[in-house]
């Protein structure tokens, strides 16, 4: 790869542009701090552009729970069957009410007609937290009932391609998969997850991306990137910030600086003058304060006697230019 050349500006935020040749010893370093990890950024330039491209760690800094999907985009449900359909051997009156075996008609079944519906699960109307796989899946008068994860659609069993699609599309936060009992959940404070994002996506751009990469339901308004170090200084992301060069800018070291999803209205900016402060114990903060105060009244003092000979000066003049014309 060539680290070298090239004097052309690249965005790196509103009104903010760097080298691209400084980009790239930028790029170099960060790559060599990761060298054999998957961390490792790459790059290529397309119509003149240097795009650079591969994941960014986040660390989750959330202080209230998040709204989880409580199922995937591509789960049906099933509607309730209605007062007149027959649905797993139950017969439902006009009001809804389950009828006695009892009444039931005499209805013949033939042993390749009864292995299907053994293996059909319904949807009916009974009571939540039930085993689908339980004595209802032998005993055909039962009610059938829903899962407490979730309404299911047909077919109680998965090949092995469905089961590796469905592990790969429900994300999970640090081994948490949301299911219908947890849809409300705060992960757990500095928690790292990662993105694959390229330089050209914006801060609103990841935000959406890490949202709908874990099917969280919030506002992507909620949240904002902070850029936090280890001194205590917080720098928000704007919304024309590219988080990716952010992330290589600030060097590849997670102890010194990480990226952080926060809420908006749960943290404010720290400058890096008010962050050098933050670690001292109070007294000493007492003792800077106490200095600062008498520095403060030494300049004051200063001011007043600097003006005090000022107007002296001027009230002079003024006496001056009034006894003129007297005296011709």
């Amino acid at each position: 790869m060539d680290f070298g050349g090239g004097g052309d500006l690249v965005p790196c935020g509103k009104d903010k542009f760097i080298p691209k040749n400084e980009l790239l010893l930028h790029l170099k370093t960060y790559n060599i701090y990761y060298e054999g990890q998957n961390l490792q950024l790459r790059h290529r330039e397309e119509e003149g552009e240097l795009i650079v491209e591969g994941l960014l760690n986040i660390s989750w800094g959330l202080r209230r729970p998040i709204r989880l999907q409580m199922q995937d985009d591509n789960q049906r449900i099933r509607p309730p069957p209605s007062s007149s359909s027959w649905h797993s051997g139950c017969n439902l009156g006009t009001h809804g009410s389950v009828l006695k075996p009892s009444t039931l008609p005499d209805i013949p079944v033939t042993d390749a007609e009864a292995a299907p519906s053994a293996e059909t699960p319904g949807n009916g109307a009974g009571e939540p937290g039930s085993d689908p796989a339980g004595p209802a899946e032998e005993a055909p008068q039962l009610m059938r009932t829903r899962s407490d994860v979730g309404v299911r659609p047909r077919g109680s069993s998965r090949t092995p391609g469905e089961q590796r699609r469905l592990r790969r599309h429900r994300f999970s936060i640090n081994g948490h998969f949301y299911n219908h009992k947890t849809s409300v959940f705060t992960p757990a404070y500095g928690s790292v997850t990662n993105v694959r994002i390229n330089s050209t996506m914006t801060t609103p751009q990841v935000l959406k991306l890490l949202l709908n990469k874990f099917k969280i339901e919030n506002s992507a308004e909620e949240f904002a990137l902070y850029m936090v170090h280890t001194s205590g200084e917080k720098q928000k992301l704007r919304g024309s910030d590219f988080p990716l060069l952010a992330r290589i800018l600030q060097g590849p070291c997670e102890q010194v600086s990480k990226v952080f999803l926060m809420e908006k209205d749960q943290v404010e900016e720290v400058t890096y003058d008010v962050a050098q402060y933050i670690k001292f114990e109070m007294p000493i903060l007492r003792s800077f304060i106490q200095k600062l105060e008498e520095e403060e009244d030494r300049e004051v003092k200063k001011l007043k006697h600097k003006y005090s000979i000022l107007r002296l000066m001027i009230e002079q003049r003024l006496e001056e230019i009034s006894e003129g014309p007297t005296a011709m």
